[in-house]
């Protein structure tokens, strides 16, 4: 089956795919206007729809494929490249990608959501790249926020999820608690909270954990390093 989604102008829609590293194999302006296009076994052909408003659309689709952590690379590069940064926020945009995540979305200039998904990927391993799977009040914060996150693109309301947990008087093993302030501190970053950002930092680094702990934490830290990079 091959989803045909609407989209404004055919030319700034074939222009975005191609950044992706798509192919335009066939196109044409009338009786209608249409085009198809393909990367590998995914196909996706478009439709003219002149009154489309790409802030409004909720067309979506899923693309299941054999692996998604090179595959976002790749969109991600082709992008930057194209826009001088990474889009992560307005349309078109990109959802961030973690190791161990299984999915990540591609919202189009038409506003059209292309959701790419490992293939045979159970749900679980989404909320595994939370960093818990305990059962305490931020190990489900972690896992009810990597949802949000992830797979309802809602920043917002991961943070607001995260800051509940985060404000709670529960002890927590520092690692737990690592994680949770990490997770809080991406979203901060990509929402513009510049002296939330700072705080949590601060928070973070005060955090006591062993070493290798914090060679955990760095890992996380490191990716966010790049996200900020990628969004300048």
């Amino acid at each position: 089956m091959i989803p045909v989604l609407p989209c404004v102008s055919m030319a700034e829609t074939l222009a975005f795919y191609r950044r992706l590293g798509f192919e335009v194999t066939h196109e044409q302006t009338s009786p209608n206007v249409y085009a198809a296009t393909r990367r590998g076994d995914i196909h996706l052909h478009f439709m003219g729809l002149k009154k489309l408003d790409p802030g409004q659309s909720y067309s979506t689709c899923l693309a299941l494929v054999p692996e998604v952590e090179g595959l976002h690379q790749a969109f991600a590069d082709g992008l930057r490249q194209a826009y001088g940064k990474l889009p992560l926020t307005g349309v078109p945009r990109i959802t961030r990608m973690r190791k161990g995540q299984s999915r990540f979305t591609v919202v189009d200039v038409a506003g059209n959501s292309v959701i790419f998904i490992k293939r045979d990927a159970p749900e679980e391993d989404d909320e595994g790249a939370s960093g818990s799977r305990s059962n305490t009040r931020l190990g489900r914060a972690l896992r009810a926020a990597a949802r949000l996150r992830d797979f309802k693109n809602d920043d917002a309301a991961a943070a607001k999820v995260l800051d509940v947990a985060l404000a709670h008087d529960e002890p927590a093993a520092p690692l737990e608690r690592a994680h949770a302030l990490a997770a809080r501190l991406e979203l901060a970053v990509v929402l513009g909270e510049e002296a939330r950002a700072l705080s949590l930092r601060a928070e973070l680094d005060g955090v006591p954990l062993s070493d290798e702990e914090r060679a955990q934490i760095r890992g996380a830290l490191d990716d966010l390093d790049a996200l900020d990079r990628a969004r300048r």
